[in-house]
C-alpha cells in the first residue's frame, strides 16, 4: 500500500477559513436536520453535544479556496464555493451509506443506522438544497451554480452506474473509468475550479484548474478503491474487503476480472454468487492481487497525479499556491484512509 502522508498544512488553514461559514450555513436547517448533519460531520454526538470525532479531510473545500487564490483573489472569495462543494460531498456520503447499507463511517454509526433511512434521505436532500442556496447569496451565482449543478448531475449519473455495475458481469475498464470520472472526478473538478469561477478568472484558468481537479479525483478514487479492499478497518472505519463483500465493480476488481487468466475466471465465478463470507472475501482479495490489479491501480493513481500536475503548468499563479496544490495532490495519492 502507498505509504501514509502527514496532513498538509493547507488542509488545516483552509478548514479554519471555511468552518465558520459552514456552521453559519447549517444554521438555516431545521433543528432536527441540523443535529443529524453535525453528527454526520463529527462535530457533535447524537444529542448535539460537541464531539470533534471523525471529521472529514476537507480536501474539496481546500481545493475551492486554493482555486480562488490561483486566480489571484483573496481566499475569502472561494469560501461560498468551498461550503457548497463540502455540502454536496456530504449529501452524497449520507445517501451512499443508505445505498450500500454501510453501518459505519469515520468510525461512527452512519446517519441511517442511528436515525433510519427516511431521516438519512431528508438529511441528504437538505444538504444538496442548502449548497445551492449558499451560492445564490454571492456574486457570480449563475456561473458558480452551473458549475456545481453540472458536477452534481455527473456525480449522480456515476453513482447510478456504480449501482448498476454490481449486478452486471460484463463491466469493461472503459465503462468503469467513465463511471469514476463522473462519480468522483466531476465534483473534485468543480471544487478545484469553483473558487476561480467566483473570482471571475479567465476560461483558460478555470479549465486548467478543472482538469487538475478531475484527474486528482481519478487518483483519489483509485486510492479509495485500493482501500476498499486492502485498507485496515482501524484506518478506514469499514471492514477489510468491503468492496468485494458488496460485489462492487471498482477499478482493481474490474482490472482483475479483465485479466483473462485462471484467477480472473475464478474471481468471476466467486463474485457471481451470493453474499461473500469472510473466507470468500479473503480468497477474492488474493485473486485480485494475483491478477496484478493492485499494482495496476496504484500505478493508475500515480499516473492521474502526474496528469493533474501537468494541468497546473498552464495556469499562472503564485509559487505558494502552486506548492500547496502540489502538496495536496500528493497527499491524496499517499493517504491510507
Amino acid at each position: 500500500m502507498i505509504p501514509t502522508s502527514t496532513v498538509p498544512d493547507v488542509l488545516v488553514r483552509t478548514r479554519q477559513a471555511v468552518a465558520p461559514a459552514l456552521a453559519d450555513a447549517l444554521d438555516r436547517l431545521s433543528e432536527d436536520v441540523r443535529r443529524l448533519v453535525t453528527y454526520h460531520l463529527g462535530w457533535t454526538d447524537l444529542d448535539g453535544r460537541p464531539a470533534l470525532d471523525g471529521e472529514g479531510k476537507g480536501i474539496r473545500p481546500a481545493l475551492a479556496i486554493l482555486s480562488a487564490e490561483a486566480a489571484r483573489a483573496e481566499s475569502q472569495v472561494g469560501v461560498p464555493g468551498a461550503v457548497a462543494v463540502e455540502l454536496i460531498h456530504n449529501f452524497s456520503l449520507v445517501h451512499d451509506d443508505v445505498i450500500d447499507g454501510d453501518l459505519t463511517r469515520r468510525h461512527r454509526p452512519t446517519v441511517w443506522a442511528v436515525a433510519g433511512i427516511g431521516h438519512a434521505i431528508v438529511v441528504g436532500d437538505a444538504l444538496v438544497t442548502l449548497a445551492h442556496q449558499v451560492l445564490l447569496d454571492g456574486p457570480s451565482a449563475v456561473s458558480a451554480g452551473r458549475c456545481l449543478a453540472d458536477a452534481t448531475a455527473a456525480m449522480i449519473a456515476g453513482q447510478a452506474d456504480d449501482i448498476a455495475f454490481e449486478t452486471r458481469r460484463d463491466v469493461s475498464l472503459v465503462q468503469c473509468t467513465a463511471m469514476t470520472v463522473n462519480k468522483t472526478g466531476a465534483l473534485l473538478g468543480c471544487a478545484a475550479s469553483i473558487g476561480a469561477v467566483l473570482a471571475g478568472a479567465t476560461p483558460a484558468t478555470v479549465r486548467g484548474l478543472r482538469d487538475y481537479g478531475t484527474n486528482l479525483g481519478m487518483a483519489f478514487q483509485a486510492v479509495d478503491d485500493l482501500l476498499g479492499i486492502w485498507g485496515g478497518p482501524e484506518r478506514t472505519g469499514k471492514p477489510a474487503g468491503n468492496d468485494l463483500r458488496q460485489r462492487k465493480k471498482t477499478l482493481p476488481i474490474v482490472a482483475a476480472l479483465c485479466a483473462g487468466n485462471g484467477e480472473a475466471h475464478e474471481l468471476h465465478d466467486l463474485l457471481g454468487g451470493g453474499l461473500l463470507d469472510d473466507q470468500q472475501v479473503a480468497r477474492a482479495t488474493s485473486l485480485v492481487e494475483a491478477c496484478g490489479a493492485r499494482t495496476w491501480t496504484a500505478n493508475r493513481a500515480r499516473s492521474h497525479l502526474g496528469t493533474a500536475l501537468q494541468a497546473l503548468e498552464g495556469v499562472r499563479m503564485s509559487p505558494m499556491t502552486r506548492r500547496e496544490l502540489t502538496e495536496l495532490a500528493a497527499y491524496v495519492v499517499e493517504r491510507e484512509s
